[in-house]
C-alpha cells in the first residue's frame, strides 16, 4: 500500500477517535452537590496523571496518586468514569492540606458515600479515610481518625461494609482503661459486599452511633455476642445504661481523635494521619491491604445524614444502568 494512502487511513482513524463522545452518566451529580453539609465530592473523571479535585464542597480537595497512576476506566454514576485501582496505587491529601476534611472532636459528625465495585475481595479493603494503624498488633500510636473499611472478621463483619471511628487514634481501650490489640470500634453491615458488582456504599457518625448503610439502606442489625466475636464486657456492658453496643448502629460515644501537637509528639510519633483513598497505613505497610476495584463517586460530609438523605444518594448514583464489566 503506498505510503501516502497509510498516511491517509492513520489520519482518519485519529480522527475516528477524537470524535468518540465523552463517556455519559449514569446517576445525577446535582443530588450529591446540594445536599447540605457536603465538604467534598469527587467523580474521577480526570486523565491518570493528574490529581482528581472535588466537583462541589469547600474547596478542591485534589487527591494526588501515590504508587504510580490510577487508570481511568469508562462507566461511572456523576462523570461517566471510574478510577480504577489495581492493588498498588491510591490516592492521598496530606493532613496539612486537609482543611474541612479534617474531621475531629468530641462532638464531631461525619458522613461517607461511596458508590463501588470490587474485582477482589480483600482482607480489610480501604474505600477512604483518615486512618492510620501504625505498626500492627497492640501498637497504640496510630493516628486513626475515620474510615470506610470492608471484610473485617475480627469482630463480626467478614466481607461486610464496617465504617470505623476511633477516639483514641491507637487501640480502642475499655472503661477500666485497659486495651484491644486493636481499633474495634465499627459498625457492620448485614449484607455481604460482592465482587464484580456495582453498589453504594454508606455511613454516618452522629457522636453517639456509626450507622453502616448497603445500597442506600440502614441494615440494623443486633449484637450476637458469641456469633459475632464480641463476647467482651465492652461490647456487652458498656453500651448505653450499661447495655451492649449493638451491631449497627454501633453505639461508640466518645467522639473521633483528634491530634494534639505537644500532647501527642512522643506518645504518637508519626504525626497525624493523612486521608487516603484506596489504601491506609496498617501493619507496618501501606500497601498491605489496598483496593481493588473501583470508586465512581466519593462524598464526604461533616454531618450525620439522615436515613431518607443517604437512600437519596444511592438513587442519584443510578447503579443499575452502569457496566456490567
Amino acid at each position: 500500500m503506498p505510503l501516502r494512502l497509510l498516511l491517509a487511513l492513520s489520519f482518519s482513524c485519529c480522527l475516528v477517535v477524537s470524535a468518540l463522545p465523552a463517556a455519559e452518566p449514569t446517576g445525577d451529580a446535582n443530588v450529591v452537590e446540594k445536599t447540605p453539609d457536603l465538604v467534598a465530592f469527587w467523580t474521577f473523571g480526570e486523565e491518570p496523571g493528574t490529581p482528581r479535585a472535588s466537583v462541589a464542597g469547600d474547596a478542591p480537595h485534589p487527591l494526588a496518586e501515590e504508587g504510580g497512576e490510577v487508570a481511568r476506566a469508562d462507566g461511572g454514576p456523576y462523570s461517566g468514569y471510574s478510577a480504577h485501582f489495581q492493588g498498588r496505587q491510591y490516592f492521598r491529601i496530606l493532613h496539612e492540606e486537609l482543611g474541612m476534611l479534617d474531621i475531629h472532636g468530641k462532638d464531631a459528625q461525619v458522613t461517607m458515600f461511596a458508590v463501588v465495585r470490587l474485582d477482589e475481595m480483600k482482607k480489610g479493603v480501604t474505600i477512604a479515610g483518615i486512618w492510620n494503624e501504625g505498626e500492627g498488633r497492640h501498637d497504640d500510636r496510630g493516628v486513626r481518625q475515620y474510615a470506610m473499611l470492608l471484610n473485617m472478621p475480627a469482630y463480626g463483619g467478614p466481607r461486610q461494609l464496617t465504617p470505623h471511628i476511633s477516639a483514641e487514634g491507637g487501640v480502642t481501650r475499655r472503661a477500666d482503661g485497659s486495651a484491644f490489640p486493636w481499633c474495634c470500634d465499627y459498625a457492620s453491615s448485614i449484607s455481604k459486599v460482592p465482587e464484580k458488582e456495582w453498589v453504594t456504599l454508606g455511613f454516618t457518625y452522629d457522636g453517639k452511633y456509626i450507622r453502616a448503610y448497603f445500597n442506600g439502606v440502614l441494615e440494623e442489625r443486633e449484637l450476637d455476642a458469641k456469633k459475632d466475636r464480641r463476647t467482651d464486657p465492652y461490647f456487652t456492658t458498656e453500651g448505653p445504661d450499661g447495655g451492649d453496643r449493638g451491631m449497627n448502629p454501633y453505639y461508640h460515644g466518645r467522639g473521633i481523635f483528634s491530634y494534639d501537637p505537644e500532647k501527642h509528639k512522643e506518645t504518637k510519633p508519626s504525626g497525624p494521619a493523612d486521608f487516603t483513598v484506596g489504601a491506609r497505613y496498617a501493619v507496618g505497610s501501606i500497601f498491605s491491604e489496598t483496593l481493588k476495584g473501583k470508586i465512581g463517586g466519593l462524598a464526604v460530609f461533616d454531618r450525620a445524614l439522615s436515613d431518607e438523605e443517604m437512600k437519596k444518594l444511592h438513587d442519584s448514583s443510578n447503579i443499575e444502568q452502569l457496566p456490567k464489566n
